[in-house]
């Protein structure tokens, strides 16, 4: 059975952010760009890439996530694309969540936050998960700050939540996430694409 595709909108001071869980001929549109900042020499370190990744790669990725149960996003800001995100690994009212802003240039000014923001909106209200993790490379220090500011908490047992093992978990739930966000969720629209 095909799950409904979603879309998720937040207009913001820094722009219109609208995420999309594309289609397969959305994600081949996009592969180049999302395989070329996976790829960027700042990126690739960040999110674990040992090997570069071509447009297939990405396109193969986006598959698998949908395959498997996962929730795949690109994003765009003012109708460029400028990151991507998913929920993956979903089983018990779980998750885990990654996501890249694409441009290094655009990194650290609170891009990723309200990314994450919006991907979170979605997983705890419109699939009523009850905790996300995110699996954290040790020298990803921006990342981890990304997943602070959300409300995050290091997580001792992450079974099934880290990609290697010696990445840092770390997990909310749902009660802490709606407290601390509750003007962004209020904002945030979800619609069915």
């Amino acid at each position: 059975m095909q799950l409904p595709s979603y879309q998720i909108a937040w207009a913001t001071p820094a722009g219109a952010l609208l995420a999309i869980e594309p289609g397969r001929d959305e994600v081949a549109h996009h592969a180049a760009a999302l395989a070329a900042a996976y790829n960027d020499p700042h990126n690739a370190p960040l999110l674990g890439h040992t090997e570069p990744l071509a447009e297939a790669d990405v396109i193969a990725h986006y598959a698998s996530l949908a395959d498997h149960g996962g929730r795949g996003f690109l994003v765009f800001r003012d109708g460029a694309l400028v990151a991507d995100g998913d929920l993956r690994n979903m089983s018990r009212g779980a998750a885990a969540f990654a996501f890249m802003v694409a441009d290094v240039a655009a990194q650290g000014k609170g891009l990723g936050t309200k990314i994450a923001t919006m991907v979170h909106a979605f997983a705890f209200r419109q699939l009523r998960l009850e905790r996300v993790y995110a699996s954290i490379l040790p020298h990803n220090v921006a990342s981890r700050r990304v997943f602070e500011k959300l409300g995050y908490a290091i997580e001792p047992s992450p079974t099934g939540f880290t990609e290697d093992d010696g990445d840092i978990a770390m997990v909310i739930d749902r009660p802490t996430f709606a407290r601390s966000h509750a003007a962004q969720m209020a904002e945030i629209q979800i619609a069915v694409r």
